[in-house]
């Protein structure tokens, strides 16, 4: 038998208060006892089991990544909580996202930011997370199939950007060129040697913050150590 929806409330509110404990913990990394109470407000609306195979409902509020098919996770709700903080959204704010994957990212966001345009590579992954996403009554995101690593010129210049999925060595330049000065990019690189491979923690991955001043100057910060699937470049636009 399947959690009723206040089943589903209450595991939602556990999440949420294992997600700042966890802040805490690791707040010598990311500068801060606690994130935005807009953020964690957000975090505590969106419907996560909405968002995860049905197989995966009943643990669909466990504070880890699960599988969503096509080699593809939703991200951990610690990740996804702390990169949309590290991004600083404002309430008028253009937000693109790289890796749209089920579509859960895309919603915390769209309950920050004035307009979100999502990129996902695998079109199977981007149509069944605009349906999902329609369904749930979002009408301010802006869904596209194809090779995130190029952005979205048409939607750009975009005051923050979000990539769900790790680049290989270096910030894919496209994405710096499409930050709006005073912008924010948040992005996993992998410099490790070797290719990535399941399930990633191998890996030598690290979370960026990447800042544009207000005349155009770049800079980078690293903020933690992280684990996620590659970003798949080099497909269509």
């Amino acid at each position: 038998m399947g959690k009723g929806d206040g089943d589903m409330r209450a595991a939602r509110q556990a999440m949420v208060q294992e997600i700042a404990v966890e802040v805490r913990a690791t707040r010598k990394h990311l500068g801060k006892e606690a994130l935005d109470p807009r953020v964690m407000a957000a975090i505590g609306k969106v419907a996560r089991h909405a968002f995860v195979p049905a197989v995966n409902r009943p643990t669909a509020y466990e504070n880890r990544p699960q599988p969503i098919g096509h080699g593809q996770t939703i991200s951990q709700p610690y990740m996804v909580a702390i990169m949309t903080d590290l991004a600083a959204i404002e309430p008028t704010d253009r937000v693109l996202e790289i890796g749209t994957g089920c579509g859960y990212q895309t919603a915390v966001l769209a309950e920050l930011a004035a307009r979100v345009a999502t990129i996902e590579v695998v079109p199977e992954l981007a149509k069944q997370a605009a349906a999902r996403l329609r369904d749930l009554g979002y009408g301010n995101i802006d869904h596209r199939a194809g090779d995130g690593a190029l952005g979205w010129p048409e939607h750009a210049p975009f005051e923050a950007i979000i990539v769900t999925a790790a680049a290989w060595h270096r910030v894919p330049p496209a994405l710096i060129g499409q930050l709006a000065p005073g912008g924010r990019l948040v992005v996993p690189v992998d410099r490790s040697k070797a290719a990535a491979q399941y399930p990633f923690t191998a890996q030598q991955q690290d979370l960026l913050l990447v800042s544009k001043d207000a005349q155009g100057k770049v800079s980078e910060r690293t903020v933690l150590p992280v684990a996620f699937v590659p970003l798949i470049e080099g497909g269509k636009g």
